[in-house]
């Protein structure tokens, strides 16, 4: 009898709900175009990470970047990045790791990454399409309007898409956990040997007597270049309602698909008593791929984020990453200053 009666009144609600969505009339609004140009957009963007943060199976860290970007016309792109981690006890993992516990002699690499690479534009073109415009009126309280279900209208616009070919480099460093690395590839310290031929111990005697394990770090350096391609859509519209706040739809949003490839790779031996031990039996990987997206506003203060997920070349077995980024503040410009003069 009880489900019966609960079955009724979820019967009676949803029908209370759709009667009133029946009634509830969508009021027509009229706009005038203020502008849609989608080639029109800033050509520099300068942009300034407070935070980023990477899974990184060699090596996890988050930290703070700046991204540049620049624009010639219709015909290419070139874009420059760098990232560091905050310090050892911010999320740089394995240096502070090997601060605290290393059993070798090591000045553990702080995480550094730069980037630097192109876009050249195969197909720059733009369609016809619709932009969804969200409905805002400034004199509606604050209050009242995160409490409202936002209304948008789709209005006629332009969308630019650009069909890319990508081609750059990658030039990263980090301290790498020595330990994870030979279990992961099916090695022990007797596979580092030294000039003597003889191998890492597996054990040493601390101040106290005891007899611990062996914890070694090294650093590892590696310079990538990546060649992909990418998919951009641009939107450059503004419009101007009767009863509504003027809005813009200025979003430029971009997928990439990138394989990698290590043309240099370094990790350095292993320094223990006196002695450096060969690093040579640990195989590194130097073929990776990524994926990513990246999304910003051509506006001259906005803000923007972005993010990637693939397996870099690094330690063979150590190379998955995934990494997410937002930016703010980021400037932009056309870098036109030229303004007309006439003679009086």
């Amino acid at each position: 009898m009880v489900k019966v009666r609960a079955t009724i009144i979820c019967l009676l609600l949803l029908g209370s709900v759709m009667a009133f969505s029946q009634t509830t009339e969508k009021v027509a609004v009229t706009f005038d175009e203020l502008y849609d140009e989608p080639y029109s957009i800033n050509k520099l963007f300068i942009a300034f990470q407070p935070l980023y943060a990477e899974i990184f199976a060699t090596n996890v860290n988050a930290g703070y970047g700046v991204e540049a970007q620049y624009f010639h016309k219709n015909k290419f792109n070139i874009k420059g990045q760098f990232r560091k981690s905050y310090s050892s006890k911010f999320m740089d993992f394995n240096r502070e790791n090997a601060l605290r516990n290393s059993t070798v002699s090591l000045t553990p690499e702080i995480f550094n990454y730069f980037e630097f690479g192109g876009t050249y534009h195969i197909k720059d073109f733009d369609e016809t399409s619709t932009a969804k415009i969200f409905l805002h009126q400034k004199k509606i309280p604050s209050s009242r309007w995160a409490s409202t279900v936002a209304t948008y209208a789709e209005v006629p616009s332009k969308l630019r898409k650009i069909y890319g070919a990508r081609l750059g480099t990658v030039i990263w460093d980090a301290t790498a956990d020595i330990n994870r690395t030979l279990d992961k590839q099916g090695l022990t310290y007797a596979d580092l040997v030294n000039s003597e031929g003889n191998s890492l111990p597996e054990t040493y005697v601390d101040g106290n007597g005891e007899i611990q394990d062996m914890l070694a770090f090294s650093n590892l350096y590696a310079t990538n270049v990546y060649v992909g391609a990418s998919l951009t859509w641009i939107r450059n519209i503004a419009v101007s309602f009767d009863k509504y706040d003027d809005a813009v739809d200025d979003g430029m949003f971009n997928v990439y698909l990138d394989v990698l490839f290590a043309p240099s790779m370094k990790l350095d031996p292993i320094s223990y008593d006196g002695f450096d031990y060969s690093t040579n039996a640990i195989k590194l990987n130097k073929i990776g791929v990524r994926a990513g997206f990246e999304g910003k506003y051509n506006r001259t203060l906005g803000w923007s984020y972005g993010g990637e997920l693939g397996y870099r070349p690094s330690l063979d077995g150590r190379g998955f990453f995934a990494v997410f980024k937002i930016a703010f503040p980021v400037f932009s410009s056309n870098l036109d200053n030229k303004v007309e003069a006439f003679q009086k």
